[in-house]
């Protein structure tokens, strides 16, 4: 038996990408989990502003930039998860559905700009 979780829509007067994993909607920083289970599987993208090389930087601008493309879709939807990250912010975890249907994050992930999430997994981005 598979359970079902019912998410909550947000609406976001403002949305905005922080990075390749992280929006602001309504001046909140929220994390997207895409698929994943909150605090065993999510999305990873490579960081920006604490990345540990310049290859990371760049992926993550890349990543970024995607992001923004896709919450350019007039009709998505942002689900929160109603579970929040351990960090000190508590960010909100959520999905990003695209009026099709697909989550932003699945394509993050199919088109290379994301990994799959996975606690004390090192990190591909510097070799």
């Amino acid at each position: 038996m598979i359970a079902l979780l019912a998410a909550t829509i947000l609406s976001c007067s403002t949305l905005t990408v922080v990075d390749g994993d992280t929006i602001r909607c309504n001046g909140q920083n929220m994390r997207l989990i895409g698929d994943g289970v909150p605090f065993k599987t999510g999305i990873d993208t490579p960081e920006i502003g604490r990345a540990k090389c310049e290859r990371e930087r760049m992926l993550g601008r890349e990543a970024k930039k995607r992001l923004g493309e896709l919450i350019q879709d007039p009709g998505l939807r942002i689900e929160d998860t109603g579970q929040r990250d351990k960090t000190s912010d508590r960010r909100p975890l959520v999905r990003i559905r695209l009026s099709d249907g697909r989550l932003a994050e699945n394509m993050l992930l199919a088109e290379g700009y994301a990994i799959i999430w996975r606690p004390n997994v090192r990190r591909p981005w510097c070799g």
